[in-house]
């Protein structure tokens, strides 16, 4: 079962600030009246008393406490920064299993939490965007890809591994071989608008797709990973409930923000494997 933090979080700020406003409308100034009462049916006011009656409610102290530290990760996690971890391969060389990442939350928009509606217009994805979204089957699956295809676009994927954009092959150059893979494997430079960056290829698997073509509908975005023989992208993704015209495609509905940074790396999180931070850097 996934657990929906974003509404785990807006509860326990909700439960913790109207457990403040609780306090504060009602109950603090019950107990400063009953200190004023105490202390003016008394001579001798015992501190001890005094401390007694102005004791808050061990609810009302936790829930002031965490209410503006929640509030404060509300904010930052829902229209500013939100933390993500890398759990497979499929944006290999770009980003590695185990990499976290830094999403920006506002660079398509300000949208409210748990509901994700769009309230302010800032950007629009662009061609060659790592986007992190909701996977369209099944929306609380976070998803990283980088975006090929804008609305109104047609793409084509060809048996020899090529993209193309509007009739236009995608440029990339031949970098040379995976380290490590003997040759099964290639490394690419590919360039779709200003974004420069590496794709991985698998040698052993030329010729055994069929030239495939989508048009991308407006409103949506076309999704692929940069281990373009191992990512289950916008090219794989079937579903019976989604129209043909809108399979593989992702809303703008979806959308959770634009991926740029690496902060820190921990493939095996162990007690015996400590993160590194060599992979630490912009994310192209």
């Amino acid at each position: 079962m996934s657990i929906n933090f974003p509404l785990l979080l807006v509860i326990a700020v909700f439960v913790s600030g109207a457990l403040a406003l609780i306090d504060l409308v009602f109950l603090a100034p019950r107990r400063r009246a009953a200190i004023a009462h105490y202390q003016a049916t008394t001579t001798h006011a015992d501190p001890a008393a005094i401390d007694a009656l102005a004791r808050e409610p061990v609810l009302v102290e936790y829930g002031k406490s965490f209410f503006p530290v929640l509030a404060i990760v509300l904010v930052l996690r829902s229209f500013l920064v939100e933390p993500f971890q890398i759990p497979s391969g499929s944006m290999k060389p770009t980003l590695e299993v185990g990499d976290f990442i830094l999403v920006n939350k506002f660079a398509y928009g300000i949208r409210l939490p748990v509901i994700d509606t769009k309230v302010i217009d800032i950007g629009e994805p662009q061609r060659g965007d790592v986007m992190v979204f909701r996977y369209p089957s099944d929306p609380n699956v976070n998803y990283i890809k980088r975006v090929i295809g804008l609305p109104g676009d047609v793409v084509r994927y060809t048996g020899d591994k090529r993209l193309y954009i509007n009739g236009e092959p995608v440029a990339e150059i031949l970098v040379g071989d995976e380290p490590g893979s003997l040759g099964s494997a290639r490394l690419y430079q590919e360039t779709i608008g200003e974004a420069e960056h590496l794709i991985r290829k698998e040698m052993l698997r030329n010729g055994v797709e069929p030239d495939r073509e989508w048009h991308v509908p407006e409103g949506h975005y076309f999704m692929v990973g940069d281990n373009r023989d191992n990512s289950n992208d916008s090219r794989y993704w079937t579903d019976s409930d989604i129209p043909a015209p809108l399979l593989g495609m992702v809303p703008d509905r979806n959308i959770v923000g634009k991926a740029f940074a690496v902060w820190m790396s921990w493939p095996d999180p162990k007690f015996s494997n400590l993160p590194n931070f060599s992979r630490v850097g912009l994310i192209n």
